[in-house]
């Protein structure tokens, strides 16, 4: 049996369901790598390198110094989002996608070698930037790449739950960091934890990239690259090489579309997700277990349980945006996390064991795995295929360090003024509703031929 990408009728580049699955795997592996690797920092970040790399200051202070050096590693994935981009453009797929992993695996990898404040002084918080920024750099393009190639790999009447499964990769990181730091919150004491135990998450990190980089070795490029127009010998055509060798229509529309508009709707879609996950995965950890004073490990288990149930809600949503389109979803999904903010906060700061694992729950499968699932595909559809790799890194990174980065210092700062709850909640309520507009705004993209070169808008 063989799956078809969307091609033009005489340049069909076909694929088998062997391959498919090769793709898929790869992707989710990567993406699981990627998202384990940033989720271990964050937890840490939040439990316990306020105490190891910034042990002079304020608790409150140190929060929001290790909330800082999280948001650092943005700026390097956007920078690594233009460069990877770029490359993935007009290189292929799947020459990026061994670069990003092993740049992410191998600083994750030495972040659990790195001596504490104690042993070095201040550079010790200085090594952890570092290491931070070359993780980031890696992890510019991973998920945009891993997000492309699913995409131009599945059958367009699969596309959403196919593309989907790039979600259950970040879902699969993010369960395996938080069951790590759980288990490590269960089994030992304050004093092994900070002495040595910090490290072992990220010293496993190395096993999950020798696998991953294993597996990518016998996938094949995204067959929609292939197909290009603009792609001689398996290298994309210059914009001067294309504007002197053709006049052929194809390649003119592309290159005389405007860009911009796709690129602001996916930007603005992009905002809800990447908000809410700052907020709910990252902030809300260390705010549970520093400001509201309680059991540091229900914050890690809230995470844990949220993305076990991810495993569900992930495919469901690729399957529902499959049938019912896009923007219905994105819709639905706002409208949810929107109406849900308030009673979320008001249960996780109820006292109340039951109420926050629910609350952390519910809150990270609508406001950031549902929309995730979407974003995985929608994104792809909005951008042409000769510079969906980019447009697409740019997308995530750009609205990660405007929402996820910035957001979880924010956060800090709001609610250590008011010294209520009250700002994360208004926060979730205008990240959702940015992404609701531009839902309302966008194209629907169900069923768009991935091998043009221009934009949906």
């Amino acid at each position: 049996m063989a799956e078809t990408a969307m091609t033009p009728p005489g340049n069909a580049v076909t694929r088998s369901t062997k391959d498919l699955t090769r793709a898929a795997v790869s992707g989710w592996l990567g993406t699981a790598m990627e998202f384990m690797d940033f989720q271990l920092y964050s937890l840490a970040a939040a439990i316990v390198f306020n105490q190891i790399f910034f042990p002079e200051a304020s608790p409150a202070i140190a929060l929001i110094a290790a909330m800082a050096t999280y948001g650092v590693g943005y700026v390097a994935r956007l920078a690594g989002a233009v460069y990877f981009g770029r490359m993935g453009d007009r290189i292929g797929r799947r020459k990026v996608l061994f670069i990003t992993i092993a740049l992410m695996g191998g600083s994750t990898t030495l972040i659990g070698v790195l001596p504490t404040y104690q042993m070095i002084g201040i550079m010790a918080p200085v090594l952890l930037v570092v290491l931070r920024l070359i993780q980031g750099f890696g992890a510019g393009a991973e998920i945009a790449g891993a997000t492309v190639m699913l995409a131009e790999y599945a059958p367009v009447k699969r596309r959403g739950l196919v593309a989907s499964l790039v979600s259950l990769g970040t879902n699969s990181g993010t369960l395996a960091a938080s069951a790590l730091w759980a288990l490590l919150l269960a089994v030992l004491s304050e004093e092994q934890l900070l002495s040595w135990g910090w490290r072992l998450p990220f010293l496993l990190s190395f096993v999950l990239m020798i696998f991953a980089v294993w597996i990518r070795r016998n996938v094949k490029e995204s067959p929609v690259f292939e197909a290009r127009a603009d792609v001689v010998d398996g290298v994309a055509l210059s914009r001067a090489e294309v504007e002197s060798a053709t006049t052929e229509p194809v390649l003119q529309t592309a290159l005389k579309q405007r860009k911009g508009k796709a690129f602001f709707l996916a930007l603005t879609l992009r905002f809800g997700q990447a908000g809410n996950s700052g907020l709910i995965q990252t902030f809300l950890v260390g705010y549970i277990a520093t400001t509201l004073a309680m059991d540091r490990a229900l914050a890690t288990e809230a995470i844990m349980w949220g993305s076990i149930a991810g495993f569900v809600t992930v495919p469901v949503i690729g399957m529902l945006g499959d049938r019912f389109g896009r923007r219905t979803m994105y819709t639905v999904l706002s409208l949810l996390t929107i109406a849900f903010a308030f009673p979320m906060m008001l249960m996780i700061t109820s006292g109340s064991t039951a109420g926050l694992l629910f609350g952390m729950i519910a809150g990270l499968n609508l406001g950031v795995l549902g929309l995730f699932a979407l974003e995985s595909v929608t994104m792809a559809e909005l951008f042409g295929s000769r510079t969906r790799f980019t447009q697409l890194a740019l997308t995530k990174e750009i609205g990660g360090i405007l929402a996820t980065a910035i957001g979880p210092v924010i956060a800090a700062s709001l609610t250590a003024l008011t010294g209520s709850w009250w700002p994360i909640a208004a926060m979730l309520v205008v990240y959702s509703t940015i992404t609701l507009v531009a839902a309302r705004l966008s194209p629907e993209t169900v069923g768009r031929d991935l091998v043009r070169l221009e934009d949906a808008v």
